[in-house]
């Protein structure tokens, strides 16, 4: 939800508890299993730190969430927006969870030009919002400040000044510039990558293999794939290499993903196959529906 809005993320939500109910089960999980609930998600590792922090709780807190700033803090995947939310909302700690919406507030209401994507900005607001939560309740300030900027200080778009709660006090507002803040460093543009994946199939079992264990997708299943755009002469005779013995080239499809950093444009070959090469594992409608997760780039080839 840091990502993206609580609507997209609900179902998984659920979905998740309902299959992972416990901090032992989410622990004891296999890694399969855990990449099939997160499966659409994107960022992955994220899903993988959940789990070593649910280890970490059960082998050094004897199952029990700790109740402290810097014992949350320590536990893998969690920095210091995400302890500070925990921190201050489950335990009412004095600790500000500062996230883009309380940035984003906070630089309109003091009307500020300091970039809110230098660490040492990060570092002094949170400072200042941590003084301020001596004098109140952390719990309703922490989510007030985040929800303000979620649906009233709003990140896209003219901002809804007239409901908002703060506009008497918000410098930006009285210059007439709210636009002009909060000040981001320029993006860089994404790096263009162009590659071939491959749908291949043996009746109802589908090619898939694991990606290295380093880089973009680290660890999780995929289709083959190969860099560069090949034409079907150059695919079926990749499909030949790999000892797939390609009987028919289907039907070819366009597709592009977009990372954070990275913007994949991608010529997939739907091609059916007489052997199932042993570089591969070849996955039953069962094993795609309960075990083999394929990150969005490639679940795409598999949706129409």
């Amino acid at each position: 939800m840091q990502q993206t809005r609580v609507e997209a993320v609900r179902g998984y939500y659920a979905r998740f508890l309902q299959a992972l109910p416990t901090i032992s089960d989410l622990a004891q999980v296999d890694d399969d299993r855990l990449m099939k609930l997160w499966e659409g998600l994107g960022y992955y590792n994220r899903a993988r730190n959940l789990k070593r922090a649910a280890v970490t709780v059960m082998e050094e807190h004897g199952g029990a969430f700790p109740d402290t700033h810097a014992e949350i803090l320590a536990l893998p995947g969690i920095g210091p927006y995400t302890a500070g939310a925990i921190a201050s909302i489950c335990f009412g700690h004095p600790y500000p969870a500062v996230d883009g919406n309380v940035l984003r507030v906070w630089a309109r209401l003091m009307a500020s030009s300091d970039c809110v994507d230098l660490p040492a900005v990060r570092k002094r607001v949170t400072a200042e919002l941590e003084t301020l939560l001596h004098h109140t309740d952390p719990r309703d300030f922490n989510q007030a400040v985040m929800e303000l900027g979620a649906t009233v200080c709003l990140p896209n778009g003219a901002p809804l000044c007239h409901t908002c709660p703060l506009a008497h006090l918000c410098r930006a507002r009285a210059a007439g510039n709210q636009l002009q803040y909060p000040v981001r460093l320029k993006k860089r543009p994404r790096r263009e990558e162009t590659m071939t994946v491959f749908i291949l199939t043996t009746g109802d079992r589908l090619a898939v293999e694991k990606r290295p264990n380093a880089g973009l997708l680290a660890g999780l299943w995929a289709l083959p794939s190969v860099p560069g755009e090949l034409d079907e002469g150059a695919a079926l005779e990749q499909t030949n290499a790999w000892g797939a013995d390609p009987t028919e080239l289907i039907r070819a499809s366009r597709r592009k993903h977009i990372f954070t950093h990275v913007e994949w444009h991608m010529t997939g070959y739907y091609i059916q196959c007489r052997t199932q090469s042993p570089a591969f594992t070849w996955a039953t409608p069962d094993d795609r529906a309960h075990q083999v997760a394929l990150p969005t780039a490639f679940r795409q080839f598999l949706t129409d």
